[in-house]
Parts: structure tokens; C-alpha cells; sequence
């Protein structure tokens, strides 16, 4: 899963993005408002973390004109503690969640997969197929019971087709959502990780429509 974090910062912008890495999300940073409606408006996004105190363009400015051209990618906002006018600002203007600084890490990286699960239209933070769960929390996956041990690259390929479960993706589409904006694009890798994670995981969980992409049909 793929994110935008728009904060000027560095030490705040380097430590968000470390942490994120950890649980498995690609990231990339945009440290003024500019930069941030650009890579908004021309890159897919799973979710975008936006500090509301930019530089150039503020985050307000950016967050409206994103949703004034139909973008609709889950957008969360960095607000000062005692900006409460921000956060209704934020909120009104199209904004999906709030979180206030200072925070934890932990609260932020909760939130981020919350409103990922939300627009997936899933509840529960474990996706699961026959005998196959996903948990969102931990990127732990099981089969039958039994922890089965993945790469980076396979986990990130697994949650976005569980996040995207019933549609149609496509190897482009993969690609454009487990790599970061200046990464090695090659869609054609995609096809590695899936057939790996048919031998570990069984040959029925992801199938394949020839020449058009991968879909996860049934997901509890």
C-alpha cells in the first residue's frame, strides 16, 4: 500500500516514513504544498498524510484542490495541538481524519490502516479466504493455522489484492502501489511475486484473468 506524507519537517517527515516502512507501506514525502498537490494529483495513493502547515501552499489549499478535481484517496491531516479551527477547517473541507501533534506513532500508524480498511469496505483488520487470513495489523499470515513466512515485496502484493478484494487489478496497477514515485517500476516482477505466493499460500487464493490482471474474489 502506497502513501503520500506531506510534511516539512525532516526529522518529523524521516521518523513517520521510518515507521510506516516498518509496517510494510511504501512512502513518499512531499515537503511543501506544491509538491504535494503535484504528486497528488498524477500518482496513485492508497492514502495521503497531510500537515496542514505547509510551505508554499498550505495543506487547507492543497486538501481543496484535491478534492476539487475528484480525487478521492483517503486524506489525513497533521493539525497543531490547540488549532482546533484547522481540524474543523481540515474536516469540512474534505478531510477524512484528524491526528494533533504531538502524537504516537503507534495512534498514527492505527489510524493510517483504519481508514485503508475503511475504504477496502472491510471492518475487521484480518482478511481471510477459505484457508488463508491476512492480518492488516501485523502482516502475519496464516494458512490453516499456521504462520507462513513472506517478503516484503510478497506481503505488499497480497494486501493490496485483500484491500482490492472482488475488482480486477492489473499489473500496472500493482506496481504503481508497491513502489515508491522514483522506484524500479517493472511491472513485469509482479508476476514473480504472485507465483510465489501461490506456492506458500495455495493455487487458488489469487486467479488470474490472462492478459488483464489478479483479483481475490471472495474475501470473509
Amino acid at each position: 500500500m502506497r502513501i503520500l506524507l506531506a510534511e516539512d519537517e525532516p526529522t518529523l517527515a524521516n521518523q513517520i516514513k521510518s515507521v510506516l516502512n516498518t509496517e510494510q507501506f511504501v512512502v513518499d514525502v512531499a515537503a511543501d504544498g506544491a509538491e504535494a498537490q503535484f504528486l497528488g494529483e498524477t500518482e496513485p495513493y492508497d492514502l495521503i498524510i497531510l500537515d496542514l502547515g505547509l510551505p508554499i501552499r498550505d495543506g487547507i489549499t492543497v486538501l481543496k484542490n484535491l478534492r476539487d478535481g475528484g480525487n478521492d484517496t483517503p486524506i489525513l491531516i497533521l493539525t497543531a495541538r490547540n488549532d482546533w479551527t484547522d481540524r474543523v477547517d481540515g474536516l469540512d473541507a474534505g478531510a477524512d481524519d484528524y491526528v494533533t501533534k504531538p502524537f504516537h506513532m503507534a495512534e498514527l500508524c492505527a489510524r493510517v490502516r483504519a481508514m485503508i480498511r475503511r475504504k477496502a469496505g472491510q471492518s475487521s483488520p484480518v482478511f481471510s479466504k477459505d484457508e488463508v487470513s491476512f492480518d492488516s495489523r501485523t502482516n502475519q499470515v496464516m494458512v490453516d493455522g499456521m504462520p507462513i513466512s513472506l517478503t516484503s515485496q510478497e506481503i505488499a502484493v497480497l494486501s493490496y489484492l485483500f484491500h482490492n478484494a472482488g475488482r480486477l487489478v492489473s499489473r500496472t496497477e500493482l506496481s504503481q502501489h508497491i513502489y515508491q514515485y522514483d522506484g524500479d517500476r517493472d511491472s513485469n516482477t509482479i508476476a514473480v511475486f504472485v507465483n510465489r505466493l501461490r506456492k506458500k499460500l495455495g493455487s487458488d487464493l489469487i486467479e488470474t484473468v490472462r492478459g488483464r490482471g489478479y483479483v481475490i474474489k471472495a474475501v470473509a
